[in-house]
């Protein structure tokens, strides 16, 4: 089978956890270990996230005093994208897989007009006071909003239209490489006259991306995984409880905490409608088991398909 695999940014370090790089890389061998079977046994795309590492790396840009103005977040994203990539391409090869693997620099076409761009609420780089964050804004351009006690600078999340590297991608996989790509959601660039593309000051959602991937290279299964075990019925309440199996239309009637399950759910529902194919959520952990349907919880097209 063709699997698309979307790998949280959280995954590879957790929450609170220390961004150094020995920390991050243990993270990864955890990852690697945990997908090798599965890139063994099946050919593996590999979308993952950026949000702890891009970040990260803001931070340190915009603290840099050797630079007149910090790296623009798109370079960063494609730094992200290098960095995990290369981590996850030596371990999975650390893990045992003996397949060709190969990560992607990649990048995502966003609209110009996306309704994101009006609206940015994506929190990059560090805190900072309320005065210190509007001279900021006003000194780099940026957009600022209050994140608890601090401000912080807040970037669009447009959606990817088309992903720029896809016939390379087709391509590698084809011939049965363990393709990267995507990470981050993908590089955002917005596309000019002539044929140029230039780079957006935005992130886009990686699970969306790994959707879009594994619709155009006709997956046979999208599987997001994170550091939750499975999506949760009534979730927050005293009734919460974890779902197994769901079909579309159920799943679509319920309502997830914006920004973190949301986006997971939503992703799956347009590969599953789009294709007519499962999806499936859970945890980095249980792979394996989530593929063969003994572990998270599986999204089934609409029961009412066919029907009159």
């Amino acid at each position: 089978m063709l699997l698309v695999v979307a790998l949280g940014g959280n995954a590879l370090l957790e929450r609170g956890g220390r961004p150094d790089a020995d920390v991050q890389q243990q993270h990864v061998r955890s990852a690697a270990r945990a997908l090798a079977p599965l890139a063994a046994q099946h050919t593996l795309v590999l979308c993952h996230g950026n949000g702890p590492q891009i970040g990260m790396l803001a931070v340190e840009s915009e603290n840099d005093p050797a630079l007149a103005r910090p790296f623009p977040l798109d370079t960063l994203g494609a730094q992200t994208q290098g960095m995990i990539g290369y981590w996850l391409a030596q371990e999975l090869g650390n893990a045992g897989l003996t397949r060709p693997i190969v990560t992607v620099v990649t990048r995502a076409e966003v609209d110009v007009d996306d309704p994101a761009f009006r609206t940015p609420t994506k929190f990059v780089g560090q805190g900072h006071p309320e005065p210190v964050a509007r001279r900021l804004a006003l000194e780099r351009g940026w957009t600022v909003a209050r994140d608890g006690r601090v401000w912080r600078r807040v970037v669009a999340s447009p959606a990817p239209r088309r992903i720029i590297e896809l016939p390379t991608i087709k391509q590698l996989v084809t011939a049965g490489t363990t393709v990267i790509c995507g990470g981050g959601g993908g590089v955002p660039v917005l596309a000019r006259d002539g044929g140029r593309f230039e780079g957006a000051q935005a992130v886009v959602d990686k699970d969306f991306t790994a959707a879009l991937l594994a619709i155009e290279l006709g997956a046979d299964r999208l599987v997001v995984l994170t550091d939750v075990d499975a999506v949760r019925r009534e979730f927050g309440t005293p009734e919460e409880r974890p779902i197994s199996a769901v079909d579309v239309d159920e799943l679509g009637a319920m309502r997830f905490p914006a920004g973190s399950m949301a986006p997971k759910v939503d992703a799956c529902i347009r590969f599953v409608t789009a294709t007519g194919r499962p999806a499936a959520i859970g945890a980095l952990r249980d792979a394996s088991a989530l593929l063969a349907g003994r572990a998270g919880t599986t999204i089934e097209p609409s029961t009412m398909e066919g029907k009159p």
